[in-house]
């Protein structure tokens, strides 16, 4: 039972923490329109854990992002945020290989040299400069790339919205990511895991302190909270398998 819990809150930490890097988090908030219908066998339970996460979000992880702001500059949490785009780069190299996108996995393989060496071991970010893009690939959609449904919809607590093939894809990543010990989803090295979601817990507040507001300016007027965020959620990730 310890075992599951560990893995279980580990897949939260490590998910959630992904789906806020900045420029995703931009794109979840800003690029919604139509809705759309998809299967969603789940949600009377889906729209209850919606409830809650929206609940965590405005009242414990926006004021302690906020707090966390005043006390680290946006230089320091800027670099910070750098290098940890940095340090993955192996979840986004794997999987731009193995959908065949090998210009862009030679661009990311570029992008960590650069930024690894000039950039002072990821902290600044030379390569962007240099024209040279940061390829966001995931196994979820290496998992469309062949052929996968996205599955049934699935909100996951202090995550938000995500699907049956996003969440596999989620746990092949982590034990892609430098971030992740996966040795410590063995309940026997508690103190590994510890060390894991202490780090993905600092990522997340990260990104979040950089995007102050940003969830209260798109949900505060809707009428069907849980509505918005699975199509948006949808329509992001459509739109990032197909590019």
């Amino acid at each position: 039972m310890k075992k599951l819990v560990v893995l279980f809150l580990m897949l939260v930490s490590i998910s959630f923490a992904q789906e806020l890097e900045k420029d995703d988090f931009n794109n979840e908030f800003s690029e919604f329109s139509t809705p759309k219908e998809s299967y969603d066998p789940l949600v009377d339970y889906n729209r209850t854990m919606t409830s809650f996460n929206h609940y965590v979000y405005l009242n414990i992880l926006e004021p302690t992002a906020k707090g966390y702001a005043t006390v680290v500059p946006e230089i320091a949490r800027t670099g910070i945020s750098n290098f940890i785009d940095n340090v993955t780069f192996p979840i986004r190299f794997v999987n731009n290989v193995l959908q065949l996108k090998f210009n862009y996995a030679l661009e990311e393989l570029g992008r960590f040299a650069i930024n690894s060496t000039i950039g002072i071991a990821g902290l600044m970010d030379p390569a962007t400069s240099m024209n040279l893009k940061e390829r966001k690939e995931d196994f979820g959609q290496t998992l469309a790339f062949y052929g996968a449904g996205e599955g049934f919809h699935l909100v996951l607590p202090f995550f938000g919205p995500s699907n049956l093939r996003d969440t596999f894809g989620l746990v092949a990543d982590g034990y892609i990511s430098p971030l992740t010990d996966v040795s410590s989803l063995d309940y026997k090295i508690p103190d590994r895991a510890e060390k894991t979601l202490g780090i993905q817990t600092i990522k997340l507040v990260n990104n979040v302190s950089l995007n102050q507001g940003r969830y209260e300016t798109f949900t505060k007027d809707a009428i069907d909270l849980y509505s918005l965020l699975k199509n948006a959620y949808n329509q992001r990730r459509e739109k990032e398998i197909k590019e």
